[in-house]
């Protein structure tokens, strides 16, 4: 009986000695963001915790995922799994940064809410009393001036006005574009209403040389067009909504295109799952009026066509990785063979530990091509890519496997040869 009381005695010893190394040992946390953060920047911040590259050996998993705000900043959600000796705690933590904030503003708000993430767990170890916590008001109104909705001199409306020019060179190809862009959104909960306008001019120039002489071919394409969209929520999981524009495209042999298609979309899940799980489906009606520059291979300059569409699109951000997929199919009602297919998927996976496997596949099947031009095209348009050419698919693939193992901590911060003209 003795034996058995000091074998007893031993082990609560033991585990009270174990409790007590678990509270002076920093908080092993793991972020996995799938969101653009800057990690020299986060480890140089916060210093009282051991940043690990194995989720598996963390106390605090945290992912992180974002989604566009209709104010034109982005909507972060934070969530925190507790793992090990913390396997009970889970915490989600939602934030918006400001429309107009610099990359350091936010980064700045994201460390933020990080460390807000954190807090609940530091504060069960001996690092707790390393924590500042100031908690003033600096707004009148308790909230930041761009978060308070009843002041919001614009009713929610955010324009943008974007103009840009790209030129690039070498001995054979010259290619200069000018484009430009003008939208006005305005998203809430229960409407999103979407315009914009847009214009392009590229001019390539290519230089072919052969033995006795040398020809330039000279292309010119321009591309504009009005579009609009507008979605109406009436539940958690429904909404309807149509979009409709006017386009022209020498490159696609358009000189006017007019679409119009309303649509109706159902989401499995809550819409305010949105950061953490996605799944819809979209069925659509459309109608297109067509304007040819060139008479197409079907002895059209101007056709009226009515077809239908549909879609299902699933996005998961979850502890062991991400995985995207979508479908779509369309086709013409006068003729059901002009139709097109097609398929993209997208997988991140944690296998175990430092293992992990990717995968990504876009395909599709192209019977629908009504625009193209009836005459064969010819060498120099082949060559400068002047206007659209036939193909009934396209596709490209990644796949491979990763493993990481060796030294779990990765709290130094070495930026030296980073960034542009690095190794």
């Amino acid at each position: 009986m003795a034996k058995v009381l000091f074998v007893v005695v031993v082990m609560i010893s033991c585990l009270k000695a174990n409790a007590q190394n678990n509270d002076t040992a920093k908080l092993k946390v793991f972020i996995d963001c799938r969101a653009g953060c800057d990690f020299n920047f986060i480890k140089s911040e916060i210093t009282i915790v051991d940043f690990v590259i194995d989720r598996l050996a963390a106390d605090d998993h945290i992912l992180i995922t974002s989604q566009r705000a209709g104010s034109g900043g982005t909507q972060y959600q934070m969530i925190s799994y507790g793992q090990n000796r913390y396997e009970d705690y889970r915490d989600t933590l939602v934030f918006t940064t400001k429309p107009n904030a610099t990359a350091s503003e936010n980064r700045q708000t994201l460390l933020h809410h990080l460390m807000l993430g954190i807090s609940p767990l530091i504060a069960k170890t001996s690092f707790a009393q390393k924590i500042k916590i100031s908690m003033k008001d600096e707004t009148a109104a308790g909230l930041p001036a761009y978060e308070n909705i009843n002041n919001d001199k614009w009713n929610f409306w955010v324009y943008r006005i974007s103009a840009s020019g790209d030129v690039s060179a070498n001995r054979v190809y010259k290619d200069n574009v000018l484009s430009s862009n003008f939208s006005a959104d305005r998203t809430t909960n229960k409407l999103k209403a979407e315009f914009n306008i847009n214009g392009s001019l590229r001019n390539s120039v290519t230089t072919y040389e052969r033995a006795t002489d040398t020809t330039k071919y000279i292309v010119k394409n321009t591309e504009y067009g009005f579009h609009h969209n507008l979605v109406k929520s009436f539940s958690p999981h429904w909404s309807y909504g149509y979009q409709t524009n006017f386009s022209n495209s020498t490159f696609n042999n358009i000189k006017r295109k007019i679409f119009f298609g309303p649509a109706i979309e159902y989401n499995i899940y809550d819409y305010k799952e949105v950061n953490s799980r996605f799944f819809v489906f979209r069925y659509g009606l459309d109608v297109n009026d067509n304007h040819y520059y060139d008479t197409t291979i079907f002895n059209k300059i101007k056709e009226t066509l009515f077809g239908h569409r549909f879609s299902a699109a699933l996005t998961l951000n979850k502890k062991w990785g991400t995985f995207n997929s979508g479908i779509f199919y369309r086709n013409y009602f006068h003729n059901w063979k002009l139709n097109s297919f097609g398929l993209t998927s997208r997988a991140d996976v944690r296998i175990t530990g430092g293992l992990s496997f990717f995968i990504r596949v876009n395909a599709s099947v192209v019977h629908n091509q009504i625009s193209l031009v009836r005459k064969g095209a010819t060498e120099q348009e082949v060559l400068t890519r002047k206007r659209q050419l036939a193909s009934n698919y396209n596709y490209n693939s990644s796949f491979g496997l990763t493993y990481r193992f060796g030294s779990i901590l990765n709290n130094f911060v070495n930026p030296r040869f980073e960034g542009y003209g690095g190794f």
